[in-house]
């Protein structure tokens, strides 16, 4: 019998994982307070995770630093970074995307009405205390573990 083209692939894509999910059919799960997620994606080999992020107006981040560079996608709601137009930051509105480089600073990150955005980061989160230092840090594994445990309300985030 002859391979076939398709043959080919098939046996190609055999040794790769493809990534499918309903998300709607996923459960919301504590992030912070007034914020909750769904995870879509982490990665080992590259220290990347994927979230659904669902805040209620009113919450937000607390001060943190990227230590990988992260993006996202405002399907619906508002969120200010930096303080927002308003402060000197940027307001992100529905359809918008952001590019957060890594090393990026945030100060609060509020989300002054309920918001829904796509996040994808490469890399922890170092959340900071108010001397400036590294108090937490939240990594692949974080994330993965916060979304299989039992359901629990992070500390901070």
């Amino acid at each position: 019998m002859t391979e076939t083209t398709l043959d080919r692939y098939f046996e190609h894509n055999a040794k790769l994982q493809d990534i499918a999910i309903h998300t709607a059919e996923q459960e919301w799960k504590p992030f912070c307070p007034g914020i909750t997620f769904k995870l879509l994606r982490v990665s080992a080999e590259t220290g990347a995770w994927t979230v659904l992020f669902h805040c209620e107006a009113g919450s937000g981040f607390d001060r943190h630093l990227h230590i990988g560079a992260a993006e996202y996608y405002m399907v619906y709601g508002r969120m200010d970074i930096r303080g927002g137009d308003s402060g000197g930051g940027f307001t992100a509105v529905a359809g918008d995307y952001g590019y957060e480089a890594n090393s990026m600073l945030h100060d609060w990150t509020n989300f002054p009405d309920e918001t829904v955005f796509f996040f994808v980061c490469q890399g922890p989160l170092g959340f900071l205390d108010e001397n400036e230092k590294i108090s937490a840090i939240l990594d692949w594994e974080g994330v993965r573990d916060m979304y299989h445990k039992p359901a629990t309300v992070a500390a901070s985030a």
